[in-house]
């Protein structure tokens, strides 16, 4: 890949962000708490980022005019999703910093760009193979096997644009995604749990790690994490190899999460690459000497980072949809909590509101801290 280019920004320089959620919402508050000026760009008036910023560009993502405004009034640009539209970033790298660059979007946005670059730095990945028509779909199962997961290769989270493809009586289901949509088809793969670690690097090149952790879906979606994860010594130094060589391969700027399949003691494979700081990199905040968000901002300002360490073990609980009105009557009873609300203005069920983070010495205490939030599990 190009080298992207990387210049030290001191604060009060003006750093703008495309996407005004909650990722947005905690790389503004670190930047502003550094002493940068913060711009969003949202189609959400008084989106979760631009509760904390100091101004918010209101227009869609796509809107190329908003996005160069942005970039106009901006050192330095950053992102905090995917699905931004590459052209407009082309555009606007033009007239301001974009030291994530255009071809990390590229690789992440998309599931075939990205399972094949995983493939190409020589990692476990699970097989894969494209769908675009029910002859291709024949093709790919006899790749793949069953049983395997069909997905849109672009858009789609949290469970939403896949389906499970256990034998052939669910092929005829399939038509109503690889019509609509280009696919890839994934084998599912055992595993003996779900992991996740974040990386980035300094202005050197250098790179940093944060711990492995363990993550625990429901419906789809995070339901907590584990800081950090249970797993044997082999596991957690694959991890931290896996990430150096993704960064190193991709010449990343900003902050990567990386998540991944812990297949037994010895084994991991890598499942998929999200461009920007992560939900299960949340825990940093409070159990880290520095949080995934200071890194992706002190990264992208070309500023120095440190080691990372961990200072108590600590577990992560979501707060989804109507989770966040029972965390906040239960704040009374909870000192021990670190309460994030992100100030979305609708309530919606399995909706990301807002987490909670406990640090302590017992993981299974901790468990039961956050178990208490009984809503929407």
């Amino acid at each position: 890949m190009s080298s992207n280019s990387i210049k030290t920004l001191l604060p009060p320089a003006t750093i703008g962000i495309v996407g005004g959620g909650q990722l947005g919402q905690m790389m503004a508050l670190i930047a502003k708490s550094m002493g940068y000026h913060v711009g969003i760009l949202d189609p959400t008036p008084q989106a979760p980022a631009g509760q904390v910023a100091d101004f918010q560009i209101v227009a869609a993502y796509d809107d190329d005019a908003a996005l160069m405004k942005l970039a106009e009034k901006a050192d330095v640009l950053t992102y905090e999703f995917e699905n931004v539209d590459e052209g407009s970033l082309l555009k606007a790298k033009k007239v301001v910093e974009l030291p994530q660059g255009v071809d990390l979007l590229h690789i992440t946005g998309e599931r075939l760009n990205e399972k094949t670059f995983i493939r190409d730095c020589g990692l476990p990945v699970t097989n894969f193979a494209a769908v675009s028509d029910r002859a291709s779909l024949l093709e790919a199962v006899k790749k793949v096997g069953y049983p395997a997961i069909l997905k849109t290769a672009a858009g789609g989270y949290d469970g939403h644009g896949q389906m499970d493809i256990n034998g052939p009586a669910d092929l005829d289901q399939a038509d109503r995604l690889y019509n609509a949509n280009q696919c890839i088809l994934e084998a599912r793969q055992r595993f003996i749990a779900e992991a996740s670690v974040m990386v980035t690097r300094d202005l050197n090149g250098n790179v940093i790690t944060f711990p492995l952790v363990e993550n625990r879906h429901k419906n789809h979606i995070l339901h907590t994490t584990i800081a950090p994860g249970q797993f044997s010594q082999v596991i957690h130094q694959k991890a931290r190899h896996y990430a150096e060589i993704i960064a190193n391969k991709l010449d990343l700027y900003g902050v990567l999460g990386i998540e991944l399949f812990v297949i037994n003691e010895n084994q991991l494979m890598v499942n998929e690459l999200a461009p920007r700081p992560h939900n299960s990199g949340h825990y940093t905040i409070e159990a880290c000497n520095i949080s995934q968000f200071e890194a992706h901002i002190r990264s992208i300002c070309g500023l120095p980072i440190p080691a990372v360490t961990q200072n108590k073990p600590a577990v992560m609980r979501n707060l989804l949809g109507t989770d966040l009105t029972l965390a906040r009557n239960l704040l009374k009873e909870h000192p021990e909590w670190h309460f994030h609300d992100y100030g979305k203005a609708e309530i919606r069920p399995q909706r990301k509101m807002g987490h909670v983070t406990v640090l302590g010495d017992n993981i299974d205490d901790l468990l039961k801290s956050t178990a208490m939030l009984k809503g929407e599990n």
